[in-house]
């Protein structure tokens, strides 16, 4: 699938920047941070971008969570080592191959703190990461799963009080669903979309449809 030009800018240069090197034990708080600054700065320019379109272009208020959602994502799928986008140059290529490196050394140092006994139920987790040892994917899933929500706190923090997602899905019950309509998130903290659980190669289709 072809990246949507949205990608090819996507706001992740601080996550590439990452330090690796600190053994300080809070690999686990340090990720989140790079990953919640990276998504905000994406919501940034997303809404820079956006509100001169929504000023030229009646209607399209409700767009703008569904693009932040497409961001949403695609940071999902770099956190998780399922991003399809390799880079559109040489330089671009081995940023994103330094990027994916380093998230690896860091989700290895992960594994070591929640496996290491240090922590309650380290056996349980050795137990279920015991055949993930070399891209990590089953613990970069469930790191995902965890933080997904404060990613989207992120993400959306500049969106506006009227901005809201195309469609009800706030709520566990899709009959009593409501609108995530301030700031395009829902009254619990709940994240709105599901983009995420989509593979990445339908959602580009659909964006360039």
């Amino acid at each position: 699938a072809c990246a949507p030009f949205r990608r090819l800018s996507l706001c992740n240069k601080n996550m590439e920047n990452m330090d690796t090197n600190n053994n300080d034990g809070k690999a686990k708080d340090n990720l989140l941070l790079e990953v919640c600054l990276a998504a905000k700065y994406e919501g940034d320019l997303i809404k820079t971008h956006y509100t001169k379109h929504e000023q030229t272009n009646q209607g399209t208020a409700s767009q703008l969570c569904t693009v932040l959602a497409r961001s949403f994502a695609d940071i999902g799928d770099i956190v998780r080592g399922k991003d399809l986008y390799l880079g559109y140059d040489q330089k671009e290529k081995e940023q994103r191959e330094q990027l994916d490196k380093k998230l690896k050394e860091i989700f290895k140092k992960i594994y070591n703190d929640v496996t290491s006994g240090r922590t309650n139920g380290a056996e349980e987790l050795k137990t279920r990461y015991n055949d993930d040892t070399e891209n990590y994917y089953k613990l970069r899933e469930d790191w995902w799963t965890a933080n997904r929500h404060t990613v989207w706190k992120a993400i959306t923090c500049h969106a506006g009080e009227s901005d809201k997602y195309f469609r009800k899905t706030c709520g566990g019950d899709e009959n009593t669903a409501t609108e995530a309509k301030n700031k395009c998130r829902c009254n619990d903290n709940q994240v709105p979309t599901y983009f995420d659980y989509v593979p990445q190669y339908l959602r580009w289709f659909e964006e360039w449809a």
